[in-house]
C-alpha cells in the first residue's frame, strides 16, 4: 500500500516531465533540430551546401574513389573517351574507345611504397597539378606500365574525364 502511495505520484511526475520536453509550439522541426536529433542519436549530418563552399581535396577524393564503387561511378564524366591499345593490332597502336557505365571496371589509385620494390609489376605513381586539373600518372619500372588519367574540378568536385592507358 505504502509503495502504491508513492509509485503512482513518481510515475505521474515522470510523465509530465516527459511530455514537457517534447516541442508543443507546433512548428516543424528544422535543419538545425534535424542535426541536432542526429547527433544525440550519434549520426552525422552533412548540408549539401557544406561541398559547394570550398573545393574538394583531391587526396581526400582520390582515396573514397578508389574506395567506393558507387562514388566512382557518380565521379566519372560518361561516356568517357579513352586511349587505349588496340590488341587486334600487332604494334597495338593506340586507339580511341567510348566506355560507357555498365563497361566501367572499377579503378584503384591505392598506392604505397612497396609497389616500386616488389619483385613484379614495379611501379610509381605520381599526381600532377595544373590550375583546375590533376593527372595522375602511373609508370612501370621496365615492365611497360604506363597509364595517365586525367581529372578536372567542376564545381568545386573532381571528375574523372579521361584517361590514357598505353600499357603493354
Amino acid at each position: 500500500m505504502k509503495i502504491n502511495r508513492f509509485l503512482f505520484p513518481l510515475l505521474f511526475i515522470l510523465l509530465v516531465l516527459s511530455c514537457g520536453q517534447s516541442r508543443g509550439d507546433g512548428r516543424a522541426k528544422t535543419v538545425g533540430d534535424k542535426a541536432e536529433s542526429a547527433l544525440i542519436a550519434g549520426a552525422e549530418v552533412v548540408s549539401d551546401t557544406s561541398f559547394d563552399a570550398e573545393e574538394e581535396e583531391f587526396d581526400l577524393f582520390l582515396q573514397k574513389f578508389s574506395e567506393q564503387r558507387s562514388f566512382q561511378l557518380n565521379r566519372v564524366k560518361f561516356p568517357i573517351n579513352v586511349t587505349v591499345p588496340d590488341t587486334d593490332d600487332e604494334g597495338m597502336a593506340p586507339i580511341e574507345e567510348t566506355i560507357g557505365r555498365y563497361e566501367w571496371e572499377m579503378l584503384d589509385f591505392t598506392y604505397d611504397s612497396t609497389f616500386l620494390t616488389r619483385p613484379y609489376d614495379q611501379y610509381y605513381q605520381v599526381v600532377r597539378f595544373q590550375n583546375d586539373t590533376a593527372v595522375v600518372e602511373i609508370r612501370g619500372i621496365n615492365n611497360g606500365i604506363y597509364a595517365d588519367y586525367y581529372f578536372e574540378l567542376i564545381d568545386n568536385r573532381w571528375y574523372l574525364v579521361t584517361l590514357c592507358e598505353a600499357s603493354f
